[in-house]
Order: structure tokens, then sequence, then C-alpha cells
């Protein structure tokens, strides 16, 4: 048996779990995996029952879970609330908490979806890449200081720093991830200015040559690596940077599929593994059941590849998505005139349909 501990969290993210959820049971009776579940509260609806926005006994759970699938978290009406409280310490929290070193965020423009894009079809064919970020470690995590003042002025700052085993390990999981795709890395750092990223890419190289010879690698310097993204985007197979870099060129590549709503990620750990869309809890359409459960959906087929290795189980889940897609199935935000206009369950249903 495999244990999924879900998560819904705030907002829609009860709604999309739900239509997730009912997407993995109908692959589990197909493939004969053996899913069970178990719930847990994070976020708001955690400080709302407990009093802090992420327990010890949620943590526990997840720790002894095979994945993890989350919604999403926040709200207007926890904005009152001090930092350590609010509803987004809980995935903060999570990821420090089960050492989840690796995020992965998955852009593909289907093309069926490449006239929502907003680079030109031409340009935004084929776009496929993988972004492995580093998730624990630089300067997020580095030692700072709120407010000093130095010759009398304030100042303040933050270290970024990285390790060798640190740069190893993520640019391991890329290689691998190459491995199964196109062979193909761009390791991205700001080699020319920052000593951080001289080791980083010290550590690149040496690992390439010594163990994935196999795999192409180059080197993008950040700046050029997100114009590229913008004007050549099909180039990329796999890209590796660092936590800073991959949290700002993840954001700028999910944009280039049109929709956020349709964008799946997973934050990969040694023990276990949380999986969860990249938008937001929407709480202004929470309720009115017209969520796109796209992004969990496809963050669940994550979760069968990166966590319960059934490839096959995942392809069904992408294919059936796709084909629901290439038949005009929309969502309120991602209609367009002539396409057949669903709501949540709507497009849930639809893509179950497909996976029978």
């Amino acid at each position: 048996m495999k244990h999924i501990v879900v998560i819904p969290g705030d907002g829609i993210g009860t709604e999309v779990t739900d239509s997730a959820v009912e997407v993995l049971k109908k692959i589990d009776e197909i493939y004969k995996i053996g899913l069970t579940y178990e719930w847990k509260d994070a976020g708001g609806a955690s400080y709302d029952q407990y009093g802090v926005p992420l327990t010890e006994d949620t943590i526990e759970a997840c720790r002894k879970a095979d994945a993890i699938l989350f919604g999403a978290v926040g709200g207007d009406q926890w904005d009152h609330l001090e930092p350590s409280l609010r509803p987004e310490k809980a995935i903060l929290g999570l990821r420090k908490s089960l050492g989840l070193y690796v995020n992965l965020r998955p852009v593909r423009i289907q093309d069926s979806m490449i006239e929502y894009s907003p680079l030109k079809p031409e340009i935004a064919k084929g776009t496929d890449i993988l972004i492995v970020r580093e998730l624990v470690g630089g300067i997020y995590f580095g030692k700072r200081c709120e407010s000093e003042i130095v010759n009398g002025a304030e100042q303040a700052w933050d270290v970024e720093k990285y390790s060798v085993p640190e740069v190893e390990r993520i640019t391991r999981f890329a290689m691998e991830a190459a491995r199964k795709r196109k062979g193909h890395v761009t390791s991205v750092d700001k080699s020319n200015v920052l000593a951080s990223s001289r080791l980083w890419r010290r550590t690149v190289i040496k690992l390439h040559d010594e163990e994935y010879k196999d795999v192409r690698l180059d080197h993008m310097y950040v700046d050029n690596c997100a114009q590229q993204f913008a004007i050549h985007p099909s180039s990329f197979d796999v890209v590796v940077t660092s936590n800073m870099f991959g949290d700002i060129l993840s954001d700028e590549a999910a944009v280039l599929s049109g929709s956020i709503g349709m964008l799946p990620s997973a934050s990969i750990g040694e023990e276990t593994s949380l999986y969860e869309p990249i938008h937001g809890s929407a709480p202004d359409i929470a309720g009115k059941g017209i969520a796109n459960p796209i992004a969990t959906i496809l963050s669940a087929a994550m979760l069968l590849r990166y966590s319960l290795n059934e490839d096959k189980a995942a392809d069904a889940i992408e294919k059936a998505v796709n084909d629901t897609l290439e038949e005009g199935y929309r969502t309120g935000d991602i209609y367009r005139e002539g396409m057949k206009r669903v709501d949540g369950k709507g497009m849930k249903e639809a893509i179950l349909a497909h996976l029978g």
C-alpha cells in the first residue's frame, strides 16, 4: 500500500485537491497501485482550529507518508496575524521539517494551449522545460541582519552560501532527470560576479565529467537565461539553479504557458516529497466551483512519477489532461470564444472520462 497525506489548506485548495484525489482513485482502479489517504490541516484552516499554521501532528503524518498532496494556503482573513502565525508559514515549515531540498517546475506548452502563451506561436511551440531549483540553501537560508548602523547609516544584509555537497546533490538530481528526458542540462549561475556561483559552476562541471558525460551540459548566466526563456524557450530541457535564481526563473517560465492554473510543482526530499499547484488559494473564487483543477491533477501525476515510480499511471493522467484540452474543454481562466466552457467539476469529469 502507498499512503498519501492530503492537505487541502485554504480557499480553492479543498476544491482542487478533491478533484485530484478523484483522479488518483480512478487511476488506482486501472493500475492497481494500492493508494490510501489521510487528510490533515495546514495554513489558515490549521490556525482556526489549533492556533498555529502547522502542527507537529501534521508534520509527523507527512514524515510517515509516501507522498503529500498539497492544495494552497492563505487568505485575507489571516492577513492581520503576526508573521510567525501566517498561513504561508505552513509550506515553509513543511519544506524545512521534511528536508525538501529540490523544487521541480515543469513548463510544457501543449499545441492546444499555444495561443494562450504571450509568446509568438513559432517561438512557444515545443517548449518543454523542467526547472530544478535548489530549495533549502543559498541566500534564503543564509545569515542575515535586518538592521544595523555602520558609520552613521542604517544597513541590512543577507549571506549567499553554498557547499559542495549541496551543489552536488541538486546537480545529481538534474542529471538523472535529464537522462529520462532529452539528455540536456543547463546550469544557471552568476559566476562572473559571485563567489558562490563560481563554486557552483566548478562543482557542476566536476560532477558532470566524473559521472554524467552522457548528458550534454552547458552554462548560462542568470540574466541571459531569463532572456533566452523569452526568445528561445524550446532550446531548454532541464535547467538547474540555486534557490533565489530558481525562484525568479520558475515564475518567469510559468507565464510562458499562459495560465498559472495549469502548472504543477514538486518539492522532493530524501524520505518523502510534496506535490502542489503553483497557484495560490484564490479566496475571491473559493466556494464557487469554478477553480481550474488541472495544475493539482498534474501535480498528482508528478506524485505518481517521482514518489511511487508509476510512470505509466502518470503518463495516463497527463495524456487524459491533454486530450481533454485538445477537445476544447476550458474553465473560465482559460476560456475563449468557441471553446467548451465548464466549471471545475466539469473539467474533472472530462479528464476522468478520458482516463476511463
